[in-house]
């Protein structure tokens, strides 16, 4: 029997954690900061991806590859790009190793063999890009440009936990060059809007919309929007962003194309991407004390079929009716596992799959081949019913339909009764402490207000509500002249 969780309300940095390892999802590998990511939490990470993928190249992006390693001039082009992610920044200085003299068997790092240029390990791909699409325009009819790379990224964290802050992630970064300003907005308000709608439609994951403040932005952008979500712990959780870049990096990398009127112009630019923090948000969205909870729409595994027999005779003819039901619904669409192990019990495989976030469960046995029914199990609910074979066809579709409905809603629910309006600096703080979530708050618009509210309580402004309602106000922390309500959270 698998060990239980520590239950959230103990100790929730510790439940996630657990949870990740004893579900099968990730675990730490022998780099430091790194992960290993197992199978079935590679499985979802791909469900994302084929989902997201499918997004991108119906608003008419295309996939391609550029290099991990990113000579340091180039890195340096963009300046506030490299200044913001420098501190991050992995650098290969050498290319080879060689047997060390003073310790037989041991290698170092050969001191004839340093490179000309160092190389940084890409923290995000936007210089080698834009020093590439240098090459690829000339005119306006080279435009636009929409591409996407899935990629591995490595930025040096030095607190990283699994899923949520890793040394080096797995994401999709979107570069697109644009005639205009006005196409380049369109293209990141675009791309965020389609985040909001995976997140929402697939992870069932309620989010906000919004704009980040000057200091919370990209390195290099004009604009950052993003989608923010909220966890159960009350933390915020950015889950995406996409960039408006303006002519920064065409500039930076001398960018230009001839226009329809024979005239020379910088490009404009975006970027955006999510990573596969998206399975942090995923996991701390929906799980409970006894495990992983998955939507159905990315669950691996949607239906589960699990034989309960006393020996070699009554489990042949189990399996044989459990195989004809799993045809049966592999031909609705349906993703199925019949687990026809017999080196593990029935109780055992139910914790395994109520761990692993299964969303149905059925168990057959042969008191249920007798009277043509199987015992359903929902993992949400955990709440169980007998269902006759026949009614699975149209049962099955209808329930995880609902499934993957109620998880938003309840995610939703959640978040709305954890969204505070407060006037003064006093409950700031107040909600903050014993209530936790969103705050919406007035702020005067400076960075200084910003920082010095991160100083005192940890919270930093999620986002500027894309739907902010104009609204006369006092500054929560400094009393001055404020139009509107922004989002503060303790976040991840």
């Amino acid at each position: 029997m698998a060990k239980k969780l520590t239950p959230r309300a103990q100790d929730y940095s510790k439940w996630y954690n657990e949870l990740v390892v004893s579900a099968d999802l990730a675990e730490t590998s022998a780099v430091r900061g790194c992960m290993v990511i197992k199978p079935y939490g590679y499985a979802i990470w791909e469900k994302m991806q084929a989902e997201l993928d499918q997004m991108f190249k119906e608003t008419g992006h295309q996939n391609a590859y550029f290099p991990l390693f990113v000579p340091k001039s180039l890195f340096e082009a963009e300046e506030k790009n490299a200044e913001g992610f420098a501190k991050e920044c992995a650098v290969v200085t050498h290319y080879r190793l060689t047997n060390d003299p003073d310790q037989p068997g041991k290698l170092q790092v050969d001191p004839k063999a340093r490179l000309e240029e160092e190389l940084v390990v890409r923290p995000t791909s936007e210089a080698i890009i834009w020093n590439t699409y240098k090459n690829w325009i000339q005119s306006y009819r080279d435009l636009p440009i929409l591409l996407n790379q899935w990629a591995n990224v490595v930025r040096w964290e030095m607190r990283t936990r699994l899923f949520l802050r890793t040394a080096e992630f797995l994401w999709q970064e979107g570069h697109t060059a644009h005639e205009t300003r006005k196409e380049a907005l369109a293209e990141a308000k675009q791309m965020n809007q389609v985040y909001a709608d995976f997140v929402e439609n697939f992870m069932a994951i309620p989010v906000i919309q919004g704009l980040k403040s000057a200091s919370e932005r990209f390195a290099g952008a004009e604009e950052t929007f993003c989608i923010e979500a909220l966890m159960q712990d009350g933390k915020a959780l950015q889950a995406g962003t996409s960039h408006f870049l303006g002519q920064n990096f065409a500039k930076a990398f001398d960018v230009k194309y001839a226009t329809k009127e024979g005239g020379l112009e910088y490009v404009w630019a975006t970027s955006w991407g999510v990573s596969t923090r998206l399975m942090g948000a995923l996991i701390m969205t929906h799980s409970d004390d006894q495990g992983l909870v998955l939507p159905p729409n990315l669950a691996p595994i949607q239906v589960v079929i699990v034989p309960i027999y006393k020996g070699e005779e009554q489990y042949a003819a189990v399996c044989a009716y459990a195989e004809k039901i799993k045809a049966q619904l592999l031909q609705l669409g349906l993703r199925v596992k019949f687990d026809d192990r017999d080196n593990f019990k029935p109780g055992f495989k139910f914790n395994e799959y109520e761990l692993k976030g299964v969303p149905i469960r059925l168990a057959i046995g042969p008191k249920d081949m007798e009277k043509n029914q199987v015992e359903l199990a929902r993992r949400d609910t955990k709440t169980k019913q007998f269902v006759e074979i026949n009614a699975l066809e149209d049962l099955l579709p209808k329930l995880l339909d609902e499934i993957q409905q109620e998880l938003y809603q309840k995610a939703k629910n959640f978040r709305e009764e954890h969204i505070t309006e407060v006037d003064s600096f006093d409950e700031f703080k107040e909600v903050l402490k014993n209530k936790g979530g969103f705050i919406s708050a007035h702020w005067d618009g400076s960075e200084e207000t910003e920082q010095k509210i991160k100083e005192q309580t940890k919270a930093t402004i999620r986002c500027i509500p894309l739907n902010q309602r104009e609204e006369a106000g006092a500054c929560v922390f400094s009393g001055k002249p404020s139009s509107g309500r922004v989002l503060f959270a303790k976040a991840y």
